[in-house]
């Protein structure tokens, strides 16, 4: 149960993002992706820094979709939606010209931007 709390803690100090911290700290994890398929290619690194950044994201698009629903159920629909945002937005860069490195990071600039907004949007609405 203790585990269970300080994810439901986690879940809502990501989700009441006043400062847009959580957004910052998204926007650095895509840096660390970006310099690690230029540079480093570790996986280590990657897979820690993508499934970071999935689960921000995640409890972002969740709680502003799904925020009548159990912390589990939103943060796995919360991420499934943010698997087709970066789909779309990545199937719109393909289109528009090749997706490589930069281009790429620039899709997950663009879902990162459109799911803190969107968080950002059902916090305040909630709240008046």
């Amino acid at each position: 149960m203790k585990g269970i709390s300080h994810f439901l803690r986690l879940q809502e100090l990501i989700v009441r993002d006043h400062n847009f911290i959580f957004t910052i700290f998204s926007f650095l994890l895509i840096l660390i992706i970006y310099l690690n398929l230029s540079f480093a290619s570790s996986p280590i690194i990657g897979t820690a820094a993508t499934l970071v950044f999935f689960m921000i994201n995640g409890i972002f698009l969740g709680h502003a979709f799904f925020e009548k629903e159990t912390p589990l159920f939103r943060l796995m629909f919360g991420t499934l939606l943010l698997i087709m945002l970066l789909g779309f937005v990545g199937w719109l860069a393909v289109i528009i010209y090749n997706l490589d490195i930069i281009r790429f990071t620039l899709v997950l600039f663009i879902v990162t931007t459109i799911s803190s907004l969107i968080n950002r949007k059902v916090k305040n609405k909630n709240v008046t």
